[in-house]
């Protein structure tokens, strides 16, 4: 990260005081990662950065470009290029013969779907990105094909299919790839027959704004649309969730850009919601409710500095074990992150270990939690097997 910076800030002509000045940053924390002595930043303080010197919070963090590849000779390798070709097809440009396979019913494509699902929730990206090219071209196919209902179930699949690239190709530093997943999302949103996938991409939307450093677009995007579908008392859960998950969206966005209160009411308005539901409802892979809104606010804390607090609001999330293992996985970056706040390097390491405990592959993509290793390493003893061995899972050159 310091390298990049560095080079960043010198092809900009700048100085360290400069860079500091426009970001709004101590020089000293400049210092520190450009000389390599420090290794990670809040996120505020990299979208500040990447602000500043004009590139997307990705570039600077250095997170993986590509997917894992595990056995050669497997025939099912997950692939960026494969994607790519799936959300922005060459045929759309310049023609193309039609597939000679009868597209798939909607009940093949929703078990298609579905069955991406836990494997979302699991972190598995290698399986993601060889599974969804394929489910990508059926639901297309699906959608040209048939009319009516059928169309519109066809659609609806593709949607969602869509926005699960966008957040794959998020994930590895593909925000221009991912953006044209949700143009294309959004599409076929205007032909599908499920009102809710409108919320959902406004969501999705905002997340990957948020990933581009593109900060006030992903609270607006999400505080627009939560607007339009406020609920009422007499709402159902579902409505209840997702109008929660948009807050939770946009108030990641605003503890980014530190409007801390901003973040305090939309938490506020969140947490309401969530008891409200009584419990957690998984809405399209997503879970929301009272679990994972304190989850939520763990994160808040972390990213306003409040190390202490984290840990202490960390012990008291009820019902952990309902989450997915990713979600699990986030508090425990969280807490690990809290931890290297406070000097508490052991502590920080175990919390890291048990990240990779629930969500192994995840972590392996997670910028983030790559950095804090590194950080960690730097200052641990060569007799620190357990995070050496972590480091070395993850791919982090000794």
């Amino acid at each position: 990260m310091g390298d990049r910076l560095a080079e960043l800030r010198l092809r900009r002509n700048m100085t360290q005081e400069q860079l500091s000045e426009y970001a709004g940053l101590s020089v000293d924390v400049i210092r520190k990662l450009e000389q390599g002595r420090r290794k990670t930043a809040r996120l505020s303080s990299i979208n500040a950065l990447a602000r500043a010197l004009d590139t997307e919070p990705s570039y600077l963090v250095g997170q993986p470009s590509t997917f894992e590849v595990r056995d050669a000779a497997d025939d099912g390798l997950p692939s960026v290029l494969a994607l790519r070709q799936a959300v922005s097809p060459v045929a759309d440009l310049l023609g193309g013969e039609t597939d000679p396979e009868d597209p798939p019913s909607i009940e093949e494509l929703r078990a298609s779907l579905k069955s991406t699902e836990t494997i979302r929730r699991d972190g598995r990206m290698s399986e993601i990105g060889a599974l969804l090219p394929q489910l990508i071209r059926d639901a297309r196919a699906a959608a040209h094909a048939y009319t009516g209902s059928d169309g519109a179930a066809a659609n609806s699949v593709l949607a969602v299919a869509y926005q699960v690239a966008a957040t794959t190709l998020t994930a590895l530093g593909k925000e221009d790839a991912a953006f044209t997943a949700m143009e294309r999302s959004l599409a076929a949103i205007r032909q599908c027959d499920d009102p809710n996938l409108e919320t959902l991409a406004a969501s999705t939307l905002s997340w990957v704004f948020t990933k581009q450093g593109r900060l006030a677009d992903a609270e607006r995007v999400a505080l627009a649309r939560a607007e339009q579908i406020e609920p009422s008392f007499r709402s159902a859960p579902e409505e209840l969730a997702l109008w929660g998950i948009l807050l939770l969206r946009a108030a990641t966005a605003a503890v980014r850009q530190e409007n801390h209160g901003s973040v305090t009411n939309l938490l506020r308005m969140a947490k309401g919601a969530a008891e409200s539901m009584g419990e957690d409802l998984m809405v399209y892979a997503t879970p929301f409710g009272p679990t994972n809104a304190a989850v939520a606010h763990v994160n808040f804390l972390v990213e306003m500095e409040k190390g202490d607090e984290a840990i202490r609001a960390a012990r008291t999330i009820p019902d952990l074990a309902s989450l997915p293992p990713t979600w699990r996985a986030r508090l425990h970056v969280d807490r690990a992150l809290a931890y290297n706040d406070l000097g508490k390097d052991k502590a920080s390491a175990s919390a890291l270990l048990r990240a990779e405990q629930d969500a192994p592959e995840w972590l392996r993509y997670h910028s983030t939690s790559r950095r804090l290793v590194e950080e960690l390493r730097e200052r641990a003893s060569r007799g620190d097997t357990a995070l050496l061995g972590l480091a070395d899972r993850l791919g982090l050159a000794g």
